[in-house]
């Protein structure tokens, strides 16, 4: 859409504010999906639901790419929201569900790789297909996408079910069968397969490849436990894990995403052509960044990856902001600025990169317990979708109210408040098991203690072995 919506905005005639309506509500549209999700996934497999959402996907590009008028084009934004939403909320649940905890970060950061793999081919085909006439450029740039909705859907159905999931429907057989192939060792496996069980109250003694599972763990008293009568536990991980979401959004990413091209023209770069080159190179870079940053996930930790990138983050939009001011002031061309500007774009992207955008997911994937772990996960994509949906839909009018600079001052404001939110709320959770996570939460800004205190524990049973 980064690239499509000036051709859009072209052949359909349309005005600003029904163009970013058009790219920010796709968003909102996600919440009907993420909010099914949890549910859906739940009631028919995380696997299943992957291949739901790229039927969806499949559906919605369709719709988009055969767009006759902008009533239709909406449409087809609305569907293909709500596959984005599934996708969004059930991805890293089931990464994070099959993975074994030595290799947990790595493989729950792949669809935020991934989805920067999508957005720097959508540049791509967006530079590719802008040759095409007016009526057809953007089109193709927008049904292109449902190639790679069919490859997802068949896919998935090659890969193995949850093994959190089977055990949630008594399925213990099936479940070691998973566990054994993803596990680092046989013994590894049994230890997951136990601590599954004791987060959905199985008893330890039941071994059958088919037992009976209370109701409870099917989803029944969830949201009353998220939502109305939470532990401290509990109300310590859902602020972290919406929290993360919201600063993750509320820092601008979307804004540099899709109307990077509009971005580029403030800054001094007016021809299509340019504008569009320099869009992939910001989703080059996006996209070597994060490779670079699965491979640390498990090696440093999250914490200080995190830390990190919205400190390096704060620095390139106050840069952007700074440069963007200047440009925005003069009445010539000032090269050293326009300049900065590209190198500001490109290190924001990089920094959110290594840190904020996949650690978002990993990171609010493996806080919840197990009965907990698919709404929880939902409610945090929702508030990532709205804020971003709200980004999407103002930011045009919020440079033309305070100016270009301005805006991104308050991105930097934002991300300035994550970063503080960050340092003194998140405890580490590298190389803990799922059901060992949770013990660390809920002394909120004592956290601290409680981790030593564990450490000193685990210290304690070493030495008796």
């Amino acid at each position: 859409m980064s690239g499509a919506q000036k051709y859009i905005e072209r052949d359909l005639d349309c005005t600003d504010t029904q163009i970013e309506i058009l790219i920010g509500i796709l968003d909102l549209y996600s919440l009907v999906g993420s909010a099914a999700a949890g549910r859906t996934s739940d009631w028919i497999g995380r696997r299943y639901t992957i291949v739901l959402a790229g039927a969806i996907f499949f559906v919605g590009a369709i719709l988009m790419g055969f767009a006759t008028n902008y009533a239709f084009l909406m449409v087809g934004r609305f569907v293909a929201g709500i596959g984005v939403g599934y996708a969004l909320m059930i991805a890293p649940v089931y990464t994070a569900e099959v993975s074994p905890a030595s290799a947990r970060g790595f493989l729950t950061s792949f669809p935020e790789v991934f989805i920067n793999v999508g957005i720097l081919l959508g540049y791509v085909s967006n530079y590719a297909f802008s040759k095409l006439p007016l009526h057809l450029g953007w089109r193709f740039m927008l049904g292109v996408g449902a190639i790679p909705s069919i490859f997802l859907a068949l896919g998935v159905l090659g890969m193995p079910e949850s093994p959190r999931w089977l055990v949630m429907q008594g399925r213990l057989g099936d479940a070691k069968k998973v566990l054994d192939k993803t596990s680092d060792s046989l013994e590894e496996s049994k230890l997951r397969l136990a601590r599954i069980k004791e987060a959905a109250r199985i008893p330890e003694d039941f071994n059958d490849d088919v037992v009976q599972v209370s109701k409870r763990s099917h989803g029944e008293g969830i949201w009353k436990e998220l939502l109305i009568y939470p532990t401290p536990t509990v109300r310590h991980i859902l602020l972290a894990a919406v929290g993360i979401h919201f600063f993750q959004q509320a820092s601008g990413i979307g804004a540099v995403v899709l109307y990077s091209v509009r971005i580029f023209e403030k800054a001094g770069i007016v021809k299509d052509t340019p504008q569009l080159l320099a869009t992939i190179a910001v989703g080059f870079v996006k996209t070597m960044f994060i490779l670079v940053a699965t491979f640390f996930l498990d090696k440093i930790g999250r914490r200080p990856l995190l830390l990190a990138s919205i400190g390096g983050m704060i620095a390139s939009l106050t840069t952007l902001g700074f440069a963007l001011t200047i440009i925005d002031h003069s009445d010539h061309k000032i090269t050293w600025a326009i300049a900065l500007c590209f190198i500001g774009i490109l290190s924001y992207v990089a920094f959110f990169s290594i840190g904020m955008g996949p650690i978002t997911w990993v990171y609010s994937s493996e806080i919840f317990p197990l009965r907990l772990r698919a709404q929880g996960c939902s409610m945090g994509v929702a508030m990532n979708r709205v804020v971003s949906g709200i980004i999407g839909m103002t930011f045009i009018s919020l440079y033309k109210a305070i100016s270009i600079g301005g805006a991104f001052f308050v991105f930097t404001g934002f991300a300035t408040i994550g970063f503080i939110f960050f340092y003194t709320l998140f405890p580490e959770t590298r190389g803990k098991n799922l059901e060992e996570v949770e013990k660390v939460f809920g002394t909120f800004f004592r956290w601290r203690s409680r981790q030593a205190e564990l450490d000193r524990q685990k210290e304690t049973v070493a030495s008796e072995k």
